[in-house]
């Protein structure tokens, strides 16, 4: 039963600690050498980061979600992205020359930010020679990770699995057989204008989450029959407000991160909720002759508003980026989720693995039964 449970990890950034503490919660109610109850791991953005952290050791779950929390809880910006003021200042002036050379000359991705701390980082932290071999001893049967390509604004995902996996192709989506390594993982985060696209073969990448159209069909495709999702939506996009002025270009930008980040995950659950609910009204002789079947799902998600959160811990930010935002808005006062997405402090992401650990706890009795632990 394990190895056709699936694990999906959404985008959001600095957001993503929360899904540490998800795990963390469902990691006490195994042995220490136990492996992952989730023998696929599907993620998009930070959440493949996540995920492919968790596949280089899923043949110790414990020991991939301590590292995991290591890693999140020592967090700071300028481990992800260079937030100095002569780090800043000194990209910007190469992507302001860069705006006034020709395409031919100058072929480096613009970006408001430089993410080559963050591409150390990920070469430092992770092996991924161990993801081959948790594939081979079983413990592993794939791990995909979801990017969007900028060339034929498809949705792409790159795994790594089983050789019984085939490859996909549907309208403006596919699945791809891959090498997983540290670039894939960065152009799946490449928040799109924030951190620079990546080059993969012929094509120009960035985050998953831009033209992913049906986030749960990689797992799909992938063999899982139950999945689990830990979804960063957060309950500032639900809320009613009443706005007495016209939107600030920083309340425009959180909206759209939002809606990049949440929407099609949302659609995709309620999609195949009503697939579910149909297949329940037919015949069970029938059902064995269609090309769909049922998908048992459990979600989490934030219980609090992230925004509101990161409001808390505004001013822990590195003041250059701080300044750097002032311009489109952004302040401790602000209403946007821009912070919550690039808060990468310890105090931030700490206090939303917190959250996650609750709130799994909250429903560790549906937890229980979907893991079918006694």
């Amino acid at each position: 039963m394990a190895a056709k449970t699936a694990l999906v990890l959404g985008g959001g950034g600095a957001r993503a600690a929360y899904q540490v503490g998800v795990l963390k919660a469902i990691v006490q109610f195994y042995p220490r050498n136990h492996g992952i109850p989730f023998k696929i791991i599907c993620g998009t953005s930070a959440g493949a980061i996540n995920g492919t952290s968790i596949a280089t050791h899923a043949s110790c779950f414990h020991l991939g979600v301590r590292k995991l929390e290591w890693v999140w809880r020592n967090f700071t910006c300028h481990k992800v992205f260079k937030s100095s003021f002569p780090g800043i200042l000194s990209h910007l002036g190469s992507m302001a020359l860069m705006g006034l050379q020709d395409e031919k000359i100058n072929t480096n991705p613009g970006s408001l930010f430089n993410n080559d701390p963050l591409r150390d980082l990920l070469n430092q932290l992770i092996s991924f020679a161990r993801i081959d071999r948790n594939i081979a001893s079983g413990a592993l049967a794939a791990l995909s990770v979801d990017t969007s390509c900028y060339n034929s604004a498809k949705s792409i995902t790159f795994f790594q699995g089983n050789q019984h996996i085939d490859e996909w192709h549907r309208a403006r989506r596919g699945g791809q057989r891959a090498q997983l390594n540290t670039e894939h993982l960065l152009a799946s985060s490449a928040i799109p204008l924030v951190f620079p696209s990546v080059k993969l073969n012929q094509g120009y990448f960035g985050d998953g989450s831009v033209h992913q159209l049906a986030p749960l069909s990689s797992p799909i495709h992938l063999g899982a029959e139950k999945i689990m999702v830990i979804n960063l939506e957060s309950l500032h996009k639900t809320q009613h407000q009443d706005l007495e002025h016209h939107p600030k270009t920083a309340t425009i930008t959180g909206h759209l991160l939002d809606t990049i980040f949440s929407d099609t995950l949302n659609s995709d659950l309620e999609r195949l909720s009503r697939v579910n609910s149909t297949l329940d009204l037919i015949d069970a002789e029938k059902r064995k002759t269609l090309p769909l079947k049922k998908i048992e799902t459990l979600v989490i998600k934030p219980s609090e508003d992230l925004s509101q959160i990161a409001t808390k811990y505004y001013q822990e930010m590195p003041l250059a980026v701080r300044t750097m935002l002032r311009p489109i808005g952004v302040n401790q006062q602000t209403d946007s989720s821009i912070a919550s997405y690039l808060l990468f402090e310890q105090s931030y992401c700490s206090a939303l693995i917190n959250l996650g650990y609750q709130d799994a706890m909250c429903q560790i009795d549906e937890i229980k039964q979907f893991f079918d632990i006694d």
